[in-house]
Order: C-alpha cells, then sequence, then structure tokens
C-alpha cells in the first residue's frame, strides 16, 4: 500500500505495540501531529508542558512497564529539549525512542530557522540514533531502533525526521514483530565459566549479592529472591536495583554504596565473595575501589561487556542475560545454610536506627506513612537530592519498577515527568513523587499537564527552604559556608496549587501529613503536598568521598 512517511511513523509505532506517547508539537512535525489527530483511537499523546517533560514522561513509562516509551518534538530548541532527558535515560539504560522532527532535506546544514544537527548532539548519549533522508527507509529504521533500545542492555535511541520525509509517499508493508527476538546476539558463556563461578559459590563461608538494574531489566527479580534464599545468602541492592529484591525479606540489607545501610557496607568489606549481578560497580557505591571487597572473590555477571573490569577487577566474569545466568547455575548449586555468617550480618542491621521521638515531621515519616495508607501499592517516583534517598531508605520495596528514580545522571527535574509517565501506563494505582522544594522548582510547569489530564499524581514537597543535599555537603565538608544554598524567594505553594488547578496540603506534623495522605488517596486528583521539615536533617548513614565504604558517618 501506498503511504506518506507520516502514516508509516504511526503504523510503525502501532507495530511496536506503543499505545502512548508524550511530546509537543511544532513547525517540523505538523504532518506527524496531523496524522496521529486522524489516530487518536490507536495512540494516545500526552501534551506536556515542555519538552523534557516529555522526555522524562516517556522514561518514566518505560521503567514502570518495561516496555519502550516514545517522546516527540519538533526541530530546534524543541529537540535540544529532550537532551536532559535522553542522558538521563542512557545512564539508567532505559528503552526510550525519541523522534525529532528537522528542516527539509534541503535546508539541512545551511543553518535554517530552527534548524539543530541533534543526530550529532545526542550521538555519546544515545545507544543510536538515526537521521532518516529517504522516505523508502523510514519502516525500517523505525523497526530497528525500537529493537535496539529494548535488547541486550537497554537505552535511548533517537531517529531524526526532515518534513519533506513525513510527507513523501512510498510503498509500506506491514510487519509483524517478534518482540523475543534480540538485535544483539552475545556469546555464549561456556558451561566450564558456570561450574567455575557455582563452585565459588557453594565454597564460601561469607557470600555477599550485591544486585542492580540489571536484574529489573531483565525481569530477573523472581529468580534473584529464589536464588539468594535456596543458597541463605545477604543481598544489597544498589539504587537502580532497589525492588530487585524482596526488601521485606529478612536477607535484605538494602542499600549499598554512599547511602547504603551500616549492614550493606560491612557486608562488602567483611564478605568472602561477591556475587555482583547486573551492576555497573559506580563510583557512588564503591568510594574507594581500592578497599571495596579486597577481601572477596568476586564473581561479575552482566549482559555488556563493557562493564567488565570497567571499574573493579573480577575473578569470575559472565557475560550473559541474567535470567539464562539464573537458569544455568542452578544444575550446580544446591541449598545452604550460613548462620554464623548471618547472625554477624543482623547484628550490623541495628547499628544506625534514627531517633523517632521528635515531634517534627521526620523524613521517615514521608515515607513510612504513603507505606501504611497504600499498603505499600503504590508507585514512587523523586526528583534528586535528600529526599531521593528518604524515598530509597525508608520506603519498603517489595517488588520492581516501584521506584522510578534517576540515578547514574542525578537529573533534578526528573520525578514529575517522570510520574506522569507513570500514572499514565498504570492508570488504576497511586503515583506518589517525592521532591525538594529545589528540585520542584525546576520542572514545575508539568502539574498543568497533571491538571489537564486529572493525573492524580501527589507531589510530596520536602520543603525545607535549602539545597539541601548541597547543604549537607556544605556543612560536612566546606566549614558550613552555604554558598548559594538557601532558597530565600517566597514562594506561596498554596496560590501556586491554586493556579495550577491542584489540590492543596501543608504539613508541619505527623498527624497533619497522616490526614493530606489520607485525603489525596480518597480523592484521587493531583495535589502537592508542602511538608515542611527542619533545615538541617540529613541522609544518613554517608560515606564521604574517597573514604573506604566501611567508613560510616552515623551523624
Amino acid at each position: 500500500m501506498k503511504l506518506n512517511g507520516s502514516q508509516i511513523i504511526v503504523e510503525c509505532l502501532v507495530e511496536q505495540g506503543v499505545d502512548t506517547i508524550f511530546g509537543y508539537p511544532g513547525g517540523t512535525v505538523l504532518n506527524i501531529y496531523d496524522e496521529l489527530y486522524k489516530n487518536q483511537d490507536r495512540i494516545k499523546h500526552i501534551l506536556t508542558s515542555h519538552e523534557q517533560g516529555a522526555s522524562h514522561a516517556a522514561d518514566g513509562y518505560a521503567r514502570s512497564t518495561g516496555k519502550v516509551g516514545v517522546c516527540l518534538a519538533t526541530s530546534g530548541p524543541g529537540a535540544t529539549n529532550l537532551v536532559t532527558g535522553i542522558a538521563t535515560a542512557y545512564m539508567d539504560s532505559v528503552p526510550v525512542v525519541a523522534i525529532t522532527g528537522n528542516v527539509t532535506n534541503a535546508l539541512l546544514g545551511k543553518d535554517s530557522f530552527q534548524e539543530v544537527d541533534i543526530a550529532g548532539i545526542t550521538m555519546p548519549i544515545t545507544k543510536h540514533n538515526y537521521i532518516v533522508k529517504d522516505v523508502n527507509k523510514l519502516a525500517d529504521t523505525i523497526r530497528e531502533a525500537f529493537e535496539i533500545a529494548r535488547s541486550g542492555r537497554p537505552g535511548p535511541v533517537l531517529i531524526d525526521i526532515p518534513k519533506d520525509v513525513t510527507a513523501a509517499v512510498t510503498d509500506y508493508e506491514p510487519v509483524k514483530i517478534d518482540f523475543n527476538k534480540s538485535a544483539k546476539q552475545i556469546a555464549e558463556v561456556s558451561e566450564d565459566k558456570i561450574k567455575e563461578a557455582a563452585e565459588l559459590i557453594m565454597s564460601a563461608k561469607k557470600p555477599f549479592i550485591y544486585a542492580g538494574g540489571g536484574i529489573i531489566k531483565s525481569d530477573s527479580s523472581k529468580e534473584l529472591n529464589e536464588f539468594a534464599t535456596m543458597l541463605d545468602i545477604p543481598t544489597s541492592t544498589s539504587l537502580m536495583g532497589i525492588g530487585a529484591f524482596d526488601q521485606t525479606n529478612k536477607l535484605s540489607t538494602g542499600l549499598i554504596g554512599m547511602h547504603g545501610t551500616v549492614a550493606s557496607n560491612k557486608c562488602v568489606v567483611e564478605c568472602d565473595l561477591l556475587i555482583a549481578l547486573g551492576v555497573r560497580f559506580s563510583d557512588r557505591v564503591l568510594s574507594n575501589h581500592k578497599h571495596f571487597a579486597e577481601n572477596a572473590k568476586i564473581i561479575h555477571v552482566d549482559i555488556d561487556q563493557a562493564e567488565i573490569d570497567k571499574n573493579i577487577k573480577d575473578d569470575v566474569s559472565l557475560v550473559m542475560d541474567l535470567k539464562d545466568f539464573f537458569k544455568r547455575i542452578k544444575k550446580y548449586i544446591s541449598t545452604k545454610k550460613n548462620p554464623i555468617w548471618l547472625a554477624l550480618v543482623d547484628s550490623w542491621k541495628n547499628i544506625f536506627t534514627e531517633n523517632q521521638v521528635s515531634s517534627s515531621l521526620k523524613p521517615r515519616y514521608f515515607m513510612e506513612a504513603i507505606q501504611e495508607a497504600t499498603k505499600g501499592d503504590c508507585y514512587i517516583t523523586t526528583e534528586v537530592g535528600q529526599h531521593q534517598l528518604w524515598a530509597a531508605q525508608y520506603f519498603k520495596y517489595t517488588e520492581p519498577r516501584r521506584l522510578i528514580t534517576s540515578g547514574g545522571l542525578g537529573t533534578m527535574g526528573f520525578g514529575l515527568g517522570a510520574s506522569i509517565g507513570t500514572q499514565v501506563s498504570h492508570p488504576n494505582s497511586y503515583v506518589f513523587n517525592i521532591a525538594g522544594d529545589g528540585s520542584f522548582r525546576m520542572n514545575m510547569n508539568e502539574l498543568l499537564t497533571c491538571a489537564k489530564y486529572n493525573l492524580p499524581v501527589c507531589v510530596v514537597i520536602a520543603n525545607n527552604g535549602v539545597l539541601g543535599m548541597v547543604r549537607q555537603w556544605q556543612t560536612a565538608f566546606y566549614e558550613k559556608r552555604y554558598s548559594q544554598t538557601i532558597l530565600d524567594t517566597v514562594l506561596n505553594y498554596e496560590y501556586l496549587a491554586k493556579a495550577f488547578g491542584v489540590d492543596y496540603y501543608e504539613a508541619k506534623t505527623r498527624e497533619d501529613y497522616k490526614k493530606a495522605i489520607e485525603s489525596v488517596i480518597k480523592n484521587r486528583k493531583p495535589a502537592i503536598i508542602n511538608a515542611i521539615v527542619e533545615i538541617d536533617e540529613k541522609v544518613l548513614p554517608m560515606v564521604a568521598p574517597g573514604k573506604p565504604i566501611d567508613d560510616i558517618m552515623l551523624k
């Protein structure tokens, strides 16, 4: 059949199972938007307030569903406004396809109005990108882009399409997509390597698991929980791996790294075998790499060869899909108990507990009250700062894809857009965006999107009047020189909520906060909770940069 480029784009999106895209129209994508108008019954379009919000929404959609998220923007500033969101997805291995329009082929390279080389700009922050100058190559390019985005180690892919290509006509043949097919086959891991790993595991007296986002990406959470339970191994997760292991399991030691638990960080130092699954050994986990697991053998399993021996030298490396790893190693391991080791680990769990006597609204209660009110059945998105770590530390995540947060890039302003993508893809669920007053003001315009579509996203603002995480560092390392971290601009959040058309609550005590959460859940409307916290609340425990991982600050 004969179709124009815009029709091909829509047909290919439908082929790929896309039901929702996030975007903002402009001149070079008018043909695409006209076609989306005609196909509203097949693809829902969410109009965000800013293209950055669209990119974060596509990211949140992808993280919370495991499917490819899609965003759409016009050329020039529309395309460049996607860059932060694309980089965020790239650092956290999130499958997103970003489609941008560009000037016509004849105007490319001539500094035309709203022309940028977005393919060149995004080359370092995409898994792959394309500029499609020939309509005859459009369908195959879109199909390849989606395959690359979701296969192997997932990541963002950009497709730049000149405006004349969206109008040109060519033959189109629909295809049935095999979602199980991998775009890149990795080399088969030998049985001897699997046996070698199994022998280390079975002989270890103090084994420890460090699990990351790769577990969630490979849908291997069930297998991880079975593996750790069978072998009686204490298990930690990175920030990106939170939810991969049931945190109510007695084997869970929680977060690892700079703001990890005492138990997790002590385990790394004391273990004789570290089993690293789907992790990249980030500097926020390692701290001083010379003293990280220095007394342990290390098994590293990851689908990306580039991560092997990049930051930490391992003893056994297995470049493979984690689901395949769990399946293949089963025949070489058997049930095992480690009572002496676990008793020691349990003793570390009680070293640090936060004082809850204060009547002020403590950060721990932010998350505990949400957990109590929803019974844990909700989605948590975050901005970046102290509140992000409180959300990670004080909620018991029992399932994957429930914490949606920016890890590698640490993007302030990420959470509200991500909460939109999460809520749209889970319309019957509760979504709470945990924000700081600094992060919130970066992309608070997306509250308009929540109001427009009546998305019951609740933004909890940990309002301490400062850039809390930076202030914490200034307190600890800069002799309390609070350079540009005091947010002394008066912002009336109640008036702001009224202007945006969302519900407003203010909480200064635990009781205020509890009532606000209950109202939010009952009303199911977009809302702000302005939660007043003390100016010098800290994220603890903490390991200072460059210090050994067990050199832990507790106050």
